[in-house]
C-alpha cells in the first residue's frame, strides 16, 4: 500500500515514516525541509502544504497522515487550512482506506497557545467532516490527539527540570510519549483499524483527567 505523510523529516512524522517503511509500504513524504529518511520505498518532497501549486499531481494514496504542524504565527495556516488542503488533494476518493490527523490534547482542553489551540480544535471537527464523506468508500478517519511527546520541539521543557518537575506534577503516569509510540498507534489507527472512525482520541498519560475528588476524611 501507499502511504502519504506530511511533515516526515524529523520527530513523529518521521517516525512514522519509518515505521511505514519497516512494514514494507511505499511512502511519500512532503516536508519544508530536505529528507532525513533515505530508503528506496521512500520519495520525499520538498514543499509548504499552504501552497497548493506546489502539489505534485501523484498516483492515489491509500492513507494520508497529516502530521505538519508548527506552533508561531502560522498556526491556523499550516495546521489547519493545510490539513485540509492536503486532504481534499490526496485523501477523498473511493479507494482511500484510511486518513489520519495528528490533532493535539489542547483541542481538548485549550490549555495552550491561542492560535495553535483553535488550530487544534479545528482539526478535531474537520476529521468528523472527513470520516462522514470517506465512510461510504470503507475509510475511516480518526485524529490522534498527543499530550507530550519527547521531541525537539519541546526541548525547551523537558531540558529545564524546574518546568518538567510541573509538568510531571500534572501526568499521573509520570512520563511522556516517545515518537517511536506514536508512530505505533499511526500505524493501528490506518491499518490494524477497520472499524473505529470519526474519533478524537486523547493520549495523554491522563494528564487532561487528572482530577482531585475533594471530600472530607472519615
Amino acid at each position: 500500500m501507499r502511504v502519504l505523510i506530511t511533515g516526515t523529516s524529523s520527530g513523529i512524522g518521521k517516525a512514522i515514516a519509518e515505521k511505514f517503511l519497516k512494514e514494507g509500504f511505499d511512502v511519500t513524504g512532503f516536508d519544508r525541509k530536505e529528507a532525513s529518511i533515505r530508503q528506496e520505498s521512500y520519495t520525499h518532497f520538498c514543499l509548504d502544504i499552504r501552497a497548493r501549486e506546489q502539489y505534485p499531481a501523484l498516483a492515489p494514496f491509500d492513507i494520508v497522515i497529516n502530521n505538519a504542524g508548527v506552533q508561531n504565527e502560522d498556526d491556523i495556516d499550516i495546521n489547519l487550512k493545510g490539513t485540509i488542503a492536503i486532504t481534499e488533494a490526496y485523501g477523498i476518493h473511493d479507494n482511500i482506506r484510511a486518513v489520519l490527523m495528528i490533532g493535539s490534547a489542547s483541542g481538548h482542553t485549550g490549555a495552550e497557545f491561542p492560535e495553535y489551540t483553535a488550530s487544534k480544535g479545528g482539526v478535531l471537527a474537520y476529521t468528523k467532516n472527513v470520516a462522514l464523506r470517506i465512510a461510504p468508500y470503507g475509510g475511516t478517519c480518526n485524529s490522534l490527539d498527543f499530550g507530550g511527546v519527547l521531541t525537539e520541539l519541546n526541548l525547551p521543557v523537558t531540558e529545564d527540570k524546574k518546568l518538567w518537575d510541573q509538568i510531571m506534577d500534572l501526568t499521573p503516569l509520570k512520563r511522556w510519549m516517545t515518537v517511536e509510540e506514536a508512530a505505533d498507534w499511526a500505524y493501528f489507527m490506518t491499518v490494524t483499524n477497520r472499524f473505529c472512525t470519526g474519533q478524537n482520541i486523547l493520549i495523554d498519560g491522563l494528564e487532561a483527567g487528572n482530577a482531585h475528588f475533594v471530600w472530607p476524611d472519615e
